[in-house]
């Protein structure tokens, strides 16, 4: 039985190798599309899990930094340092935006982190290559994924900065790569205007009555002053001390702040079931919809297959070859194109489409056991509708057809 498969295998090897491969490809799309959407999930929880923080503290009544615009004070998180429970807390902005380089220019996040030492909330954890941010201004550490290289000199609005350090891993909800500057920088560029704009701010301030009295000669150079400076922030990233229950610091802080905070557990809702929702259904359907088209294919593909031996599978049946021999040679020759598919699904989607896919893709072990036992189960079951088919031929009919 296992020869005579082999050897209608090899009698059209190429015919079946290259069938193989072609529903290896259309496997592997299946297996990259479902990498796709674990990506985008990955994608939020890992935007969390990089900023070290355990609360997000931000404008009252919105839903955070990264869902919507929030601005806070950025004296702010003086007050919120010295409450109980709270053991670091770090202002931070984010603005998604085009970074210029000689060569073009790239989507990315431009995160403002404050001054301080590696383990502040805010900062890249760790680096592969080079050092952090150490100058309060001009200095920029970058996610890999965006291009940039060391030492390279990239434009954020009106002011260049030099490439010091290199991460991985640090990307927006959107898969966007992260670029990390220090927060004074940041709060320039969030708000920054061009000097035409600035130009007519200043004219319609200085004819203002209420700024330019005769009488306060110091009161509009000053109004100007504060005209010119940011003092905002979108967020206070805040690490709880061990032993603190982070819902009740973050109670605290709502009630003598009046402010809103989030935990990890409530921003990950934000991110995952508001952010991301409708793009990661979308996903979803495309993925359901390819996997159904895929089964289809294979089930027609094994039918067709089947169909083509009908003179052969008359001839067994002549000679008086048992049903169960037709059965397996069938079902063998099912399987065997169902492994070839996968393994040239499962090749492709990790070493071809999940590189060079734009967006990060999320290849699980389990999504592989999952697809290979769906694939051996269609083969199966299309083998099973082939076999009925074959188990009806009349000899006569088929031989003289």
């Amino acid at each position: 039985m296992i020869s005579l498969a082999g050897r209608d295998i090899m009698h059209s090897w190429g015919k079946f190798v290259f069938t193989g491969m072609g529903l290896g490809l259309l496997i592997g799309i299946t297996l990259s599309m479902a990498g796709i959407y674990r990506g985008m999930v990955d994608d939020a929880k890992v935007l969390l899990d990089n900023s070290g923080a355990d609360l997000w503290v931000v404008q009252k009544d919105t839903l955070g930094p990264y869902a919507e615009s929030s601005s806070l004070y950025d004296d702010i998180w003086r007050g919120i340092r010295g409450m109980p429970g709270v053991e670091r807390a770090a202002n931070i902005t984010y603005l998604t935006m085009q970074v210029g380089k000689q060569d073009g220019d790239v989507r990315a996040m431009v995160t403002g982190v404050t001054p301080g030492e590696p383990g502040t909330p805010g900062w890249p954890p760790y680096l592969v290559a080079g050092r952090q941010i150490t100058r309060s201004h001009y200095e920029a550490v970058a996610d890999i994924a965006s291009g940039f290289k060391l030492g390279d000199r990239i434009q954020i609005r009106r002011n260049h900065y030099t490439i010091v350090g290199l991460t991985r891993r640090m990307v927006s909800s959107n898969g966007d790569p992260m670029v990390f500057i220090p927060l004074k920088d940041a709060q320039e560029a969030q708000f920054l205007k061009d000097n035409d704009a600035i130009r007519e701010q200043r004219r319609r301030t200085a004819e203002n009555p209420a700024f330019n009295r005769p009488g306060v000669p110091g009161l509009l150079d000053a109004v100007i002053a504060s005209q010119s400076t940011n003092p905002y922030v979108n967020a206070v990233l805040v690490r709880v001390e061990p032993g603190h229950a982070q819902e009740e610091v973050a109670e605290s802080i709502r009630r003598w702040k009046r402010l809103t905070v989030y935990t990890r557990s409530q921003m990950e809702e934000i991110l995952v079931g508001k952010l991301i929702a409708t793009s990661a259904r979308q996903i979803f359907m495309f993925l359901v919809i390819l996997s159904i088209v895929s089964s289809a294919i294979v089930a027609f593909i094994i039918y067709t297959l089947t169909l083509g031996k009908i003179r052969e599978i008359a001839v067994l049946k002549l000679i008086g070859t048992k049903n169960r021999t037709i059965v397996g040679l069938i079902m063998q020759q099912s399987i065997a194109l169902g492994l070839i598919g996968f393994v040239v699904g499962k090749i492709s989607a990790t070493l071809l489409m999940a590189p060079i896919f734009p967006k990060y893709v999320l290849l699980q072990p389990l999504d592989s056991v999952m697809g290979f036992i769906s694939v051996v189960m269609i083969c199966v079951l299309s083998s099973i509708i082939a076999i009925r088919a074959a188990l009806r031929v009349d000899p006569a009919e088929a031989i003289g057809g």
